[in-house]
């Protein structure tokens, strides 16, 4: 079994910083990818940033700029590092985990989500 736990999130003023954090344990057999997904009220799930095990990132488009996806490669831990926060970047943030297990198959994981609100 694999875990996933979130922390940093909070509320924040308009134009303020927050640092998520997602540390991974359990049997994480080979990493694909790991990322942060978002969901605000009413709204669909959405990708926000994620990190390939090859050191690519990919952002999406209304976070390029502000947000910062890292990894801590001996902890398993995955960060995100929002910066020039909006009220549109409030909803619940989800740490999502990509990993090959060790019979080939390709497993999704999440974490129980930490929640973000931006004040304007």
């Amino acid at each position: 079994q694999v875990q996933l736990v979130e922390s940093g999130g909070g509320s924040v003023q308009a134009g303020g910083s927050l640092r998520l954090s997602c540390a991974a344990s359990g049997s994480i057999f080979r990493i694909n990818a790991i990322g942060w997904y978002r969901q605000a009220p009413g709204k669909q799930r959405e990708s926000v940033a994620s990190l390939t095990s090859s050191g690519r990132t990919n952002y999406a488009d209304s976070v390029k700029g502000r947000f910062t996806i890292s990894r801590d490669n001996g902890a398993n831990t995955v960060y995100l590092q929002m910066s020039s926060l909006k009220s549109e970047d409030t909803g619940a943030y989800y740490c999502n985990l990509a990993s090959w297990d060790a019979y080939g198959v390709l497993r999704n994981y999440w974490g129980q989500g930490t929640q973000v609100t931006v004040s304007s």
